[in-house]
């Protein structure tokens, strides 16, 4: 989780203009629960009348409440109305924090007033009014209005009828002073109706403004936090892509090219997704639970509890399910990459597949494969299937619990109908919130993992890299000298060395050849050279200066190797041959390097010549023109070594004598290294190493070696006539 918010922070600004936006989201959407409260209590239950302060009175009205008024009232009453010319007072200020202190000034002397022009007489009899005085509160107001009761007398009276209402106080006398203010507008000729629709249309008015806030936000938000998430997933896959090219085969060989594949799009593409959700969903899930809490306990209801246990529930069903599919996550990428490795082998090999009948058996194993991922998959899915129904079985008890104990409230008088609705509607928006997280964790879990195979690829350093202190300048003008001394190399982690203990040199302007059996060790040889790998003991220089003090770059450059395996790229003959830098590869240089590399022939015969397209990986060419491409790519280079391993296999003996002699007409001053199976290839060599378990074993030209190394004996009469054997191969 950690690791996916630090990606967060690669677009700062984004982010910090989405937490805004989320904000203002949140503050509209927790206003609409209260809107929707105001139109049930007020606009409806109260005829749009918000406070007990008219905003028009009668003389008559306004004397009266005067007289029922304290001294500290009566000021606060007269700052805030005055008298028009025809009698009538008019309410001069809206403010809220005015408009609540004449509603707490106007409400008793209201009910009081109220109470006094009802006929004490049925109140008494009829008992149906909780609120109404009795007789002698009665003959106390009256003796009120008539001035002959002091201030304490009349705050003794007010709360003596406030205990009589006990717990219902507020809520009643509240009610009882609207429904005066509605009498007193309907006896100024004032229609309720219109003031009712007044105040419907106004708080709608409001109500409908918010959505639209709330809307064009919510867009915003989707908007920056797409483009959040498709700039970290582009700035990951070039870390990624970049790291990848830096490795050295060893790293290469650690994580499987199907493994650095399913990290560099599938895992990368989970990150991606999850971040969307987590700019849009858990960002704003907080900021609306936290607003819905504040919200809920403005409300005053007593029933917060329910949103507490209700949160506790959901959290302990959300622990248990991730802590259940949690470890499935972690195979599951496994068996991604198991996948993905299966059906790159498959792909790749069909041909040999079919020519040894193994549909069935590949079938089989993809089959096993699949199955396995499958499986993992079902199972998370069922884990997670059950969250969805808990959170819905939750909330629906929610709903029940609040309609129960707010009824409750509702009969008890200190609850409102609206009330009750605004905190149903906030109760669902705290539990929706943690709904929103725990939809995510869905999917957080596999992004979590993902994220940990991303960094281990960005925390994993090359065992090659450039020396801290660089001899680049040593190489100025390069001859191509490379030396040997001493060198044994074993691969990492394995028991025993590949090459022990060899020594020699290889000068410019001569070949030297290395021949020996299957797996003694010729290609490792070749691929110390340009540091694929670093040797285990002992150095090899060139021009005298140890490679591993050479940059990288500066080392390669100087170099041109082509490998067992050609490698062709999608494109053209031309992008082909000029790899090393079109910009410093002419068009007359491709095609000299292709006439050295006995190319042109097949290349002319195409329609549309050098500029015929290659399909990726060469699969459009046959072997041995995939091969004089890839020396041809090499020659137009002009290195100052030439690196072949087993290069000239896939080709017949005519074009690999053509090509050997054009190319050492072509390499006059160069180093040519020769790897070879075919004695043919490499008997005209200046100097020849016979390897044999990884040490040499024969060193010298074709001469010498016949005459005094027995490998190289053995390998010759396997592969020449005797006539060959005797007088050499004509060229």
């Amino acid at each position: 989780m950690f690791r996916l918010l630090s990606y967060l922070k690669q677009c700062k600004k984004s982010v910090l203009a989405i937490v805004l936006l989320l904000i203002v989201q949140a503050y509209c959407d927790l206003a609409l629960p209260q809107y929707t409260s105001d139109i049930v209590d007020v606009g409806i239950q109260q005829g749009g009348i918000t406070y007990a302060a008219p905003e028009w009175m009668r003389e008559e009205t306004w004397g009266s409440l005067q007289n029922l008024m304290t001294e500290g009232e009566k000021e606060l009453t007269a700052s805030c109305y005055e008298q028009a010319e025809d009698g009538t007072y008019e309410r001069t200020t809206n403010k809220t924090a005015d408009l609540e202190a004449l509603n707490d000034a106007f409400r008793m002397p209201m009910v009081m007033l109220s109470a006094m022009d009802e006929s004490a007489e049925t109140a008494m009899n009829d008992g149906a009014d909780a609120a109404a005085p009795t007789r002698e509160q009665l003959q106390l107001l009256q003796a009120l209005q008539n001035g002959s009761l002091s201030e304490e007398q009349l705050l003794s009276l007010r709360e003596t009828i406030t205990d009589q209402l006990g717990d219902m106080s507020d809520s009643l006398l509240n009610q009882k002073a609207i429904l005066f203010v509605k009498e007193e507008y309907e006896a100024l000729g004032k229609n309720p109706g219109s003031i009712q629709i007044a105040y419907l249309l106004k708080t709608g008015g409001k109500m409908l403004g918010f959505t639209l806030l709330m809307a064009v936000c919510a867009i915003a938000v989707s908007f920056l936090a797409s483009r959040a998430a498709a700039s970290i997933g582009k700035n990951l896959r070039g870390q990624v892509f970049g790291k990848v090219l830096s490795f050295s085969s060893g790293e290469m060989h650690r994580f499987s090219t199907a493994s650095l594949i399913t990290r560099s799009t599938n895992d990368i593409q989970q990150v991606q997704m999850v971040a969307v959700m987590l700019l849009r969903m858990i960002s704003y899930a907080p900021i609306l639970g936290i607003g819905g809490v504040l919200k809920v306990v403005g409300t005053k209801t007593g029933m917060a509890w329910i949103i507490g246990l209700a949160v506790a529930v959901i959290m302990a069903v959300v622990l248990i399910l991730v802590s259940v599919a949690m470890p499935k996550f972690k195979l599951m990428q496994k068996l991604v990459d198991r996948m993905n490795l299966v059906s790159r082998e498959i792909l790749t090999g069909l041909s040999v597949i079919r020519a040894f009948s193994r549909e069935k058996f590949e079938e089989k194993r993809f089959d096993e494969a699949n199955r396995n991922l499958m499986k993992t998959q079902l199972f998370t899915n069922r884990v997670m299937t059950f969250m969805m129904p808990a959170m819905m079985l939750i909330m629906n008890c929610v709903t029940v619990m609040i309609v129960w104990f707010g009824a409750k409230g509702i009969d008890a008088g200190n609850l409102q109908v609206g009330d009750m609705m605004a905190f149903m509607t906030y109760t669902m928006q705290i539990v929706m919130s943690f709904l929103m997280i725990t939809m995510v964790s869905v999917m957080l879990p596999r992004a979590g993992v993902a994220a940990d195979r991303i960094e281990e690829i960005l925390r994993t350093d090359s065992s090659i890299v450039d020396a801290k202190k660089t001899e680049d300048e040593k190489l100025t003008q390069c001859r191509g000298e490379l030396r040997f001394e001493d060198v044994s190399f074993k691969y990492p982690g394995a028991e025993g060395d590949v090459l022990e203990h060899i020594s020699f040199t290889a000068k410019p302007g001569q070949t030297t050849a290395v021949i020996g059996s299957t797996g003694c060790g010729k290609s490792t040889l070749i691929q110390l050279i340009p540091r694929f790998y670093d040797v285990t003991e002992g150095k090899i220089t060139l021009d005298g200066v140890d490679i591993r003090n050479l940059s990288l770059h500066k080392l390669r450059e100087v170099m041109g190797l082509v490998p067992q395996k050609g490698v062709l790229f999608s494109g053209t003959i031309a992008s082909n041959i000029k790899l090393a830098g079109e910009d410093e590869i002419s068009d007359e240089t491709m095609k000299e390097a292709a006439q050295t590399a006995q190319a042109t022939e097949f290349i002319d015969a195409k329609p549309e010549s050098y500029d015929s397209p290659v399909a990726q990986g060469g699969s459009n060419v046959s072997g041995g023109q995939k091969q004089r491409l890839a020396i041809a790519r090499v020659i137009a280079k002009h290195p100052k070594v030439y690196l072949f391993d087993d290069s000239f296999s896939a080709l017949d003996y005519k074009t690999d004598a053509a090509l050997r002699k054009a190319l050492h007409e072509q390499a006059a001053d160069a180093t040519v290294l020769i790897v070879a199976q075919r004695i043919s290839t490499i008997m005209n060599a200046e100097q020849i190493l016979v390897l044999e378990d990884g040490k040499i074993v024969g060193k010298g030209t074709h001469e010498e070696l016949m005459k005094n190394c027995s490998a190289y004996q053995e390998i010759a009469r396997s592969q020449l006539s005797e006539s060959e054997l005797k007088g050499g191969m004509a060229e």
